[in-house]
């Protein structure tokens, strides 16, 4: 393959973990209670910001003249779990729910540690992967922090 192609790879394996993201918070806001509020005010940001990441991937993927992916993970060469939080959403208590957001966050931040470690990106796109990777990490930090609250 050639550079190009990886680099489109690697962007489109990005747009599918937050295409995940997207999926499996939708999902869990499907399955709140109605005394969660507060985690579907959340949820919902965090849609919102895998949508931006989303957006910028795919600029990104523009700009390389290669299609950006609209499915969610499936296949690539970067490990992905977002699927597993989606099937595990099933009215589960506000602790479980959190836990398997956690789960979710701990593989896109993978995903990203991942994608940022590939010598087909160049240092420009590094950056990008790298500012996306911090973004989710406040994500992570403050799930695990409502999930600790809860222990």
């Amino acid at each position: 393959m050639n550079t190009t192609t990886d680099t489109a790879e690697i962007l489109n394996d990005l747009v599918q973990i937050n295409n995940d993201r997207i999926e499996g918070y939708q999902k869990a806001i499907e399955n709140l209670k109605a005394e969660d509020q507060d985690l579907k005010t959340l949820f919902m940001s965090l849609i919102t910001e895998s949508q931006k990441c989303k957006t910028e991937l795919s600029n990104e993927l523009t700009t390389l003249n290669a299609p950006t992916t609209e499915s969610s993970t499936t296949s690539g060469k970067i490990y992905r779990a977002w699927m597993d939080v989606k099937a595990a959403f099933t009215g589960h208590d506000r602790k479980s729910v959190l836990e398997n957001c956690e789960f979710g966050e701990d593989a896109a931040q993978k995903a990203y540690k991942d994608a940022a470690n590939d010598p087909e990106l160049s240092a420009y796109l590094r950056d990008l992967v790298m500012d996306q990777k911090r973004t989710l990490r406040q994500s992570h930090d403050k799930i695990k922090q409502l999930r600790d609250s809860l222990a």
